[in-house]
Parts: structure tokens; sequence; C-alpha cells
């Protein structure tokens, strides 16, 4: 028997035996969709402060795993924020693994505002197959993103605490953990202020080269992007930093290493409250042109950018590295009295030009409900799976317009609707794996 999803994901629970049903997945190229959800914090608490008042509800990992007869779901509670970047969730390339980071910790007894979350310091690996967390790992507080190596034996992960950015490289030794290397960014000769301030020193989003050779760090404060080299001595910075536009939240390399993208959300780290942070114009896509890997002095630039939505956080790029799309928040999270709070986020699709650097938006399309986030392409490219934290205030109380994943197909003239994945209240992030 064939059961809906939404009757599985209330409580957390071992692999389904029995195929579920999941309309909006059709045809979609992925073994496994694998989904993390904040139960802490609602949409409005980065305005007001106010976390969820069910004090009891549990952050969890969702897997559905594809069968030959339909998709077998299972939850895990795995403790993580929304307030890191869609960057705390990676999957390994067998699909066998996930690992996320905890930017904020468990919700304890009393707590009642998001201020009085205790700061995060784990690292977790959970085996997808039985849905259970086999590892944890101690890191940095505060951490912000993570990355797994294109060959699966390290994760990168930067944090922010009051002492200064740090990157960590963790060893992966089957389902656990092994030797961790802590790199403070100020060690690099990386200078600025506090983190979270303008000009301070905060890394939002760390990427791995495709080689594995090296990786990118963005220092979304000081709207740069660093990059590093491993080398017989340690990590060492790689060219020169490249200057992107205002705020450069999160970033990915293209799939043949040449280029490397950031998402500029352009939010004033200097205004006091959330219609001041947040932007009144839309956000744009840094294009930086990759030094060789061969250059020990590589002059890495910027050769160009575009323009994409209000508010855009996510960011993917395909596996043929042709297509880019940027999850956009918009106004979803302003309060109303702000009088910017909108009912639609929107996603950008946008093509771009490995061998000329060129990109260009596509379209942009609606989408219905409250601080959208992350997002994936499928396997083939041919759909795009974008998270939807919440139902807006004023949603008609349909699974379209719920928490989840919305689910399109791929066009030349841009992103088609083909419904919605009905998931926990909170899903920020999403990974997929063959």
């Amino acid at each position: 028997m064939i059961r809906p999803l939404a009757l599985l994901l209330l409580t957390p629970a071992p692999l389904a035996a029995e195929p579920l049903e999941i309309p909006a997945l059709a045809g979609v190229a992925a073994g496994r969709v694998v989904t993390i959800a904040d139960a802490d914090h609602l949409a409005s608490t980065y305005a007001d402060g106010v976390l969820n008042p069910d004090a009891g509800a549990v952050d969890r990992l969702t897997v559905l795993t594809a069968g030959a007869e339909g998709w077998h779901a299972a939850t895990a509670p795995v403790s993580n924020s929304v307030t890191a970047a869609p960057e705390i969730l990676a999957v390994d390339a067998p699909g066998a693994m996930a690992y996320v980071v905890e930017r904020l910790g468990p919700r304890e007894e009393g707590v009642a505002n998001a201020r009085d979350l205790r700061p995060g310091t784990r690292l977790f690996a959970i085996d997808l197959d039985s849905a259970t967390v086999t590892a944890e790992a101690t890191i940095a507080a505060l951490p912000e993103a993570l990355a797994l190596a294109p060959d699966g034996d390290r994760i990168a992960t930067v944090s922010n605490p009051p002492e200064g950015a740090v990157l960590r490289i963790t060893a992966i030794e089957g389902a656990g953990f092994g030797a961790t290397r802590s790199v403070p960014l100020r060690a690099l000769g990386i200078a600025g202020g506090a983190p979270h301030t303008a000009g301070g020193l905060t890394a939002t989003n760390v990427q791995w080269h495709p080689s594995g050779e090296a990786l990118a760090l963005n220092l979304t404060t000081q709207d740069r992007v660093l990059f590093l080299r491993e080398t017989d001595a340690g990590w060492r910075v790689w060219g020169e930093a490249v200057e992107t536009g205002r705020d450069p939240f999160v970033g990915r390399f293209t799939p043949d290493g040449g280029w490397y993208l950031t998402s500029d959300w352009g939010r004033d780290f200097t205004a006091t409250d959330l219609p001041g942070r947040l932007p009144e114009q839309s956000a744009a896509i840094s294009v930086i042109r990759v030094g060789d890997l061969a250059d020990a002095a590589p002059a890495h630039r910027r050769v160009g950018s575009a323009l994409t939505d209000m508010a855009a956080e996510g960011l993917a790029i395909s596996p043929d590295g042709t297509r880019v799309a940027t999850i956009n928040m918009r106004g979803t999270t302003l309060p109303e009295a702000s009088g910017r709070r909108d009912r639609m986020a929107s996603v950008s699709l946008l093509a771009f030009d490995a061998a000329t650097g060129a990109l260009a938006k596509i379209a942009d399309s609606p989408l219905d409900g409250a601080l959208p986030e992350g997002g994936a392409f499928s396997t083939d490219g041919a759909h795009l799976l974008a998270t939807v934290y919440e139902p807006h205030p004023e949603a008609d109380g349909t699974p379209e317009s719920g928490a989840g994943l919305a689910v399109f197909r791929v066009t030349p003239e841009g992103l088609t609707p083909q419904g919605r994945v009905p998931l926990p209240r909170g899903t920020h992030h999403v990974a997929i794996a063959r």
C-alpha cells in the first residue's frame, strides 16, 4: 500500500518499510533527498525574537529514499539552526551519510526568546540508512557553514566565535570523525573587527574546489571572498582576496572549478532592526574567475555580476554548470507594520556560460511561503527543489502553500511548478544524492 507522506512526518521514525506516494517528486532524478528543519525559530523570530510557543518541538533531519515502488521516509532528531547560512547540511556522494552543524544549541527549559539560546558547538554525522546520529564532534562555537571534500574524507566548517572567525578541517573515519585541524583566520593575516558587524571578520560560507586542493571562504561583512590552498606547512592564502558585491553570504564553485559565484544579499550591518537590515533592492550574483591550480600566486578576479531578486539567500548550480538559481526570501519575514512584507517569495533562474563567465537571468518565479532559504538541482539538472520554512500568515492552508519543498521543472523559459513535498515546519536546507 502506498501512503501519503504527511502522515509519516509527525514524529521521528526509522525508514518506512512501505512505499510512499509523493507526486511532486515524480520524474525527479534523485536517489535520496535530505532536508533539515529548525523547530525553535519562527519566520517572525527574526523581527521579535519570540520562539515557537511549542517548546517541545524537535529539530529534525528528514531523508526521502527512492525505491522501485515509491519513496521511503525517515526522520531523526538533529539539532540545527536556521540562523546560519543554508550551508549547514551536506550529503556524501553515495547518499550513505549526512553531516550537520548547529549554529545555536537546543532550546533549554524556560527559554522563550532567541537571545537566550546558547551557541552551538557540534558537528553531527548521520547514517541515512538507519536515520541515526552515529557521531558528534566539538568544533568552534557558532558554526555558520560546512562543506564536504569531493572525495568524502574531510569536512570543512567555518565558525564565528567572539574571539574571531575560524576554519576547521575534520577528518572523516567510517561513520565517525578523526583528527581535526583549527585555522584561525587571523593567523593567516586576515584582519577585521567583531563578527557580525560592518567591516567585522565574519565567515558565512566555505566551499571546496572540485579538485579538493583549495577552499573558498565568504567574508560577508567585508564584501570579499578569500581563497586558501593546502601546503606542506598547512592552509595558506592562495592569491589575493576578491572584492564582491555587498554581503556575499553564500557561494559555489562551478563544476569545472573555473569560476566561483557568490550571492550578494546586500544587508546593512549597521542597522539595528530587521527592516533596516534587509535591503529594498535586488540582490546580485558576482562572477569570479578562479586562477589556475598550478599557479602559486593566481590573480583571481571578479569579471561581472547579474541581478537576481530581493533577499536572495540560497544558491544552487546545476550539475552541468549551465543553470544557476537563487532562493529569494523577499519581504516574507518582515512584520506587517514595516509596510514591506511580501506574500510571495521567489526563485531566480539564470543561464551561465562557462567559456566566457557570462551570467544572464532567465526569469523569476513566484514561491508561496515565508522564509525560503535553501535549494538544490536534481542530479540531471532537470528539476530544482527549494525549501519553504513555513506558510505565509495569509496562506490558504493547502499543501501547496505549506512548509516543505517546492519542486520546479527547469525549462528554457524558466521554472514550471510541479508541486510541493509536505515536510516539517522549519525546513530550510536540502541536499540531493544519486
